[in-house]
Order: C-alpha cells, then structure tokens, then sequence
C-alpha cells in the first residue's frame, strides 16, 4: 500500500470548486463514504491528493473546502484565519457536507466516514457527536475534543505525535476518556518520535509514521464502513 506521501506522483482527479473536491472509483461507481475535512493549511493539492487515494482503495469522498479557496503559508496565517471563521458556518458546512455524501454514496442510508487532520480532526470528532445516524467511523489526525459523545454511534480511531506543541497528552487521554464515556469504542495510536502534522507535507513529516497510519486508516475503513 502506498502511503499518502507529499511527494506522491499522483495527480488528483476529480471535480474541484471554490466549496469541495469530489472524487469516486474510476468508473463512477457509488461505493462508501468518507469525508476529509483538512486543517488549517486549507484544501490544498496534497488534500486532494489523499481524497483521491481514498477513491481508489474504493470510496466516495469528499473534501469540503473549508476556508474558502484560501490556503496559509505559515502556522500564523493559519491560526489567523481559523480565529476569523465563524463557528456556526464552520460547522454547518461541515454538517450539510456530511449528508450530500451521505447522499452520494452507495448506500443513501448507510453511515458514513469522516477523517479529519488536526483543526478537521476536531470537527470529525465534533460530527460524530452531532450526526450520530449519519456518522459510523471517524478517524482523528492530531485532533482534540472535550465535549459529551453519549449520543454518538461511531467507532473511534486516532494517530497522534509523540512530541505536539497542540495536542498534549493531556488532551489525547481528555478526548479518549470522553469518547469511552459515551460507551464508543477507540483505537487511540502514538506514534515514537513524530511531530504535530507527521502525516502531511513540511519539515515534521515521517514517513515510516505516515505509512503506518495509512494502513491503519484503510483497515479501520474496512471493518467500520467496507469497501466499495
């Protein structure tokens, strides 16, 4: 399996806005959902890059574009711009995006995934908590989140760094003791070594950790929601 590598020569296919990059199986088959919601680098070609990598391994995917086309260059640009969004847009827009791929999947009625990168992390988390009829498996990248899961239904999976100056351990065990309060299964995983955004292009990237949280990500979409 190939890991969703920076420098992956793979061009994105797909249909791309100003609002979301949707991309399916060659062939245009409806197969199963999952939903990438990026952090706050915004949706970038490496995002699009990884939805498409979803497609093939047989899924339906969509990214949401958060941010509106815009894409910062520095942690500080990105920290600004999230500090500008506002949280209710935010967060309808992530709830509409999760029933229309919902809607295009193979099963209509059929939960769908999310997975989300550190900010996107924490709104796949948040999702979860708020469309439990349509979420049935989220997969967290460095993403945090303290509130109640008890109406959630969706199986738990997380990649964390060994050393994030935005996750502590703090929050990890605060996100994971508040999921299994509301009796959901987690496979929280810590990765030796790694830095805040070790899956993804830039300085902190490891590529054996982003390998293994690949495989680990497919596996997990297998026994949660298939395989188209």
């Amino acid at each position: 399996m190939a890991a969703a590598s920076p420098n992956a020569d793979h061009p994105p296919r797909g249909r791309s806005s100003g609002e979301a990059f949707f991309v399916g199986p060659e062939g245009g088959a409806r197969c199963p959902g999952v939903l990438v919601l990026h952090s706050w680098w915004g949706l970038t070609d490496w995002t699009k890059d990884f939805a498409t990598r979803l497609a093939d391994e047989g899924y339906t995917v969509l990214a949401p574009d958060l941010f509106a086309s815009n894409t910062p260059s520095t942690p500080e640009e990105g920290e600004q711009l999230l500090s500008a969004v506002s949280p209710d847009e935010l967060s309808s827009l992530c709830m509409s995006s999760a029933r229309v791929l919902q809607a295009a999947s193979k099963d209509p009625e059929a939960p769908i995934a999310v997975i989300g990168f550190s900010m996107g992390a924490s709104m796949a988390l948040w999702l979860a908590a708020r469309l439990p009829d349509a979420i049935g498996a989220v997969v967290s990248f460095y993403g945090a989140q303290s509130i109640d899961f008890d109406e959630a239904t969706a199986r738990f999976q997380g990649h964390f760094a060994e050393d994030d100056h935005l996750v502590s351990e703090e929050d990890r065990v605060v996100t994971e003791s508040f999921i299994r309060l509301g009796e959901n299964q987690t496979e929280f995983h810590l990765y030796p070594g790694t830095r805040h955004w070790f899956f993804e292009p830039g300085d902190s990237y490891d590529p054996a950790a982003a390998e293994l949280a690949w495989e680990r990500t497919l596996d997990f979409l297998r026994r949660t929601i298939g395989q188209g």
